[in-house]
């Protein structure tokens, strides 16, 4: 709203041309739904409270009873922090600006549903797996579909390490896609499962894929860096600016001990926005290093899952997701998340060394 306000003003006063730069937009919008997060976090936090959604603990789980009842859905307060800021700070004649807010939109609604049956109607299993899957194919499917129609977007795949090799997927592209959303927004789910664990790697994993979907977008950059320019595509920083901000604004009530945490509803649309937008920046393969934590975390549930039916009871873990199984062996909380955290900073600058390594 205010690039449409202030740019075509910029023709009289010279001085409002800034706001047609993408990079400055990006920063006022990250900032934007830090102050909205921060600003609203203790109301959101109270109203949570007064309709009782409070976090359901696990009995079988490892012992965090003293987190019962701490307000969940927090999902809601970062959601709404997004998206406000986006509307503010974007060019909202931009179809992928859009697409991106349908994806973040549409997960988080899967999640919120999930989260009302379990914390308000006490109904503790939430949505059927069944019904949770089918949920976000509906919104990847339809996301990708129109993606996919767009006449400037290629259904060709990048092979990060390898410049020349880009095979064009064609309609194959499409389930591909979904594997790349649903899998994202699964891992981000199954990682949010201790005070800050997930959002931040969800914080590095936006800051990585801002500067990528920037360069996407950028004629000259992307030639230079020998990769897909994708016309239009960079003005979805301004969104990744916006998801960083409300991201380190939840985080302010997220971090050991939380105060608030963010339950389907936040994990599902971070992990599904964040699945798409390395698919518009066409990086699809490139999410593997960048969310190498949340493909860590899904990887030790299929592993344990697996060998569990194979061996006839036995274990890899001692449980899983893989921050359990530290859990279990004596490392603390805050020591598992703030090493999650390295990792997850480590894997984001190996990502973005691949431009170079070609």
């Amino acid at each position: 709203m205010i690039y449409h306000f202030l740019v075509p003003l910029s023709a009289q006063i010279s001085a409002l041309n800034v706001f047609r730069y993408i990079t400055f937009r990006s920063i006022y919008a990250l900032l934007t739904a830090l102050i909205i997060t921060i600003v609203l976090g203790p109301a959101m936090m109270r109203w949570l409270q007064r309709i009782k959604c409070g976090q359901y603990i696990q009995e079988d789980g490892p012992q965090h009873q003293c987190k019962a009842g701490t307000p969940t859905m927090g999902g809601l307060l970062l959601g709404f922090g997004v998206l406000i800021s986006t509307l503010l700070w974007a060019d909202l004649s931009n179809v992928y600006v859009w697409l991106t807010m349908f994806v973040f939109v549409g997960f988080g609604a899967v999640g919120f549903v999930d989260d009302y049956i379990k914390v308000v109607k006490k109904q503790n299993k939430g949505l059927s797996a069944v019904a949770k899957l089918g949920g976000q194919l509906i919104v990847a499917g339809i996301a990708v579909a129109l993606l996919i129609m767009q006449p400037a977007y290629s259904t060709e795949l990048s092979v990060p390490f390898f410049k020349n090799i880009s095979p064009d997927l064609g309609w194959f592209y499409l389930p591909f896609a979904l594997l790349v959303l649903i899998g994202s927004s699964n891992g981000v789910n199954l990682t949010d499962g201790l005070d800050g664990l997930a959002i931040g790697p969800s914080i590095v994993g936006a800051s990585c894929f801002a500067f990528f979907i920037y360069v996407a977008g950028h004629v000259g950059i992307a030639s230079y860096l020998n990769v897909t320019h994708v016309p239009g595509v960079g003005e979805v920083t301004v969104f990744c600016g916006a998801l960083v901000g409300a991201g380190l604004g939840f985080l302010w009530y997220n971090a050991y001990p939380a105060q608030i945490f963010m339950g389907d509803v936040g994990s599902l649309s971070i992990g599904g926005v964040l699945g798409f937008i390395a698919v518009l920046a066409k990086q699809e393969l490139l999410l593997t290093i960048v969310g190498g934590v949340f493909v860590f975390e899904t990887l030790s549930v299929i592993l344990q899952v697996g060998y569990f039916k194979f061996s006839g009871g036995k274990r890899i873990f001692r449980m899983a997701p893989l921050h359990h199984h530290f859990e279990h062996k004596g490392v603390p909380e805050s020591k598992i998340v703030i090493r999650f955290w390295i990792l997850s900073v480590l894997m984001a600058l190996m990502a973005l060394s691949t431009l170079k390594l070609r």
